[in-house]
């Protein structure tokens, strides 16, 4: 699954019944508490117990990490539903649960409309969030090949100045009207493309929650956005081998937004504009002024890809330092 799932988040896992159901198993799997170090502690008293905790060490002993950059914890739990069925067809089923995803728990009974209450805001930790003063500032409106090329994967950027938005129907789009010779509605040569649809705003917002897609649907646009004169990508998790040859053939970058925070990532943007393809709303082409954007070089232009990297890394010091025993 990689990085696309925003981890750490958890797993639900059904197995047995029919295969629709062991979907729907696993789903339903993803509702119940978060107990991991409850059952470790006074360990497993049956079967799946045992199986959860299993799949759990060696989950994060691949060393994934929070959003595919390496690290401890993958997964906060893994949760097990099963149903009784033939043993030749026994079905199996997994759901990632990330980190950002909410759950409703309320019941239909016919009377009339759904009025559920808003969360108590207070269950959140405040977050007080500052620019990382390690961190390089970049000069969206100034930005030149040289300057990209000097970033290395894991260097941590904030985006400063323009950038512009598209994602799955707006590079369709642009792919079928140049095969078809015509002119693009936006001039990508230095630019920077965020891989977003945004929502709507709402009252005096700038924008609505704006947070990163999965790059790798954009892959097989890579090489002609690059041909544009593209100089950088922003999206979410990691990027194919294809992908990541055709940034290193062109001297390019890959960066990637955090994951399942759209809220807070739309907090660093400062104005929107439509300037492409009105017509497919949370999908066309808006011009961003972003402010202390922070994203995370994943590909540089010599094709390193943090992705592939730090994993390899984390893997290799939680196996030679032992670093989830006892977790």
């Amino acid at each position: 699954m990689g990085a696309g799932w925003c981890p750490p988040g958890m797993l639900g896992i059904g197995i047995g019944g029919t295969a629709e159901h062991c979907m729907l198993l696993a789903k339903q799997a993803l509702m119940e508490p978060i107990d991991m170090a409850q059952l470790k502690q006074r360990g497993p008293q049956n079967d799946i117990e045992a199986l959860r905790i299993e799949i759990f060490d060696r989950v994060n002993a691949l060393g994934i990490g929070a959003q595919g950059l390496g690290g401890l914890s993958t997964i906060l739990d893994v949760k097990i539903m099963d149903a009784p069925c033939h043993p030749a067809g026994k079905p199996v089923g997994m759901i990632p649960n990330c980190a950002a995803t909410r759950h409703a728990h309320f019941t239909l009974d016919g009377s009339g409309p759904a009025y559920l209450e808003a969360p108590d805001l207070d269950a959140w930790p405040k977050v007080d969030w500052k620019p990382d003063a390690a961190a390089i500032r970049v000069d969206l409106d100034a930005l030149t090949p040289a300057d990209v090329q000097g970033w290395k994967q894991g260097d941590r950027l904030l985006l400063n100045g323009k950038m512009l938005t598209g994602r799955d129907a707006a590079h369709k789009r642009i792919k079928d009207m140049l095969d078809a010779g015509q002119d693009l509605p936006v001039e990508f040569k230095g630019r920077v493309i965020y891989y977003v649809g945004p929502v709507d705003p709402v009252g005096e917002e700038v924008v609505g929650p704006a947070g990163p897609t999965t790059a790798t649907r954009m892959d097989k646009f890579t090489r002609m956005m690059l041909d544009q004169g593209l100089l950088a990508m922003v999206g979410k998790a990691e990027r194919g081998p294809a992908a990541t040859g055709a940034i290193r053939e062109a001297k390019s970058a890959y960066l990637m937004a955090v994951g399942g925070a759209a809220y807070l990532v739309a907090r660093a943007i400062k104005g929107s504009t439509v300037v492409g393809f009105e017509d497919l709303g949370m999908e066309a082409i808006y011009e961003f002024e972003v402010k202390d954007f922070p994203v995370t070089v994943a590909v540089d232009a010599e094709g390193n890809n943090v992705h592939q990297l730090a994993p390899l890394v984390w893997r290799d010091k939680i196996a030679k330092e032992r670093l989830l025993e006892g977790a």
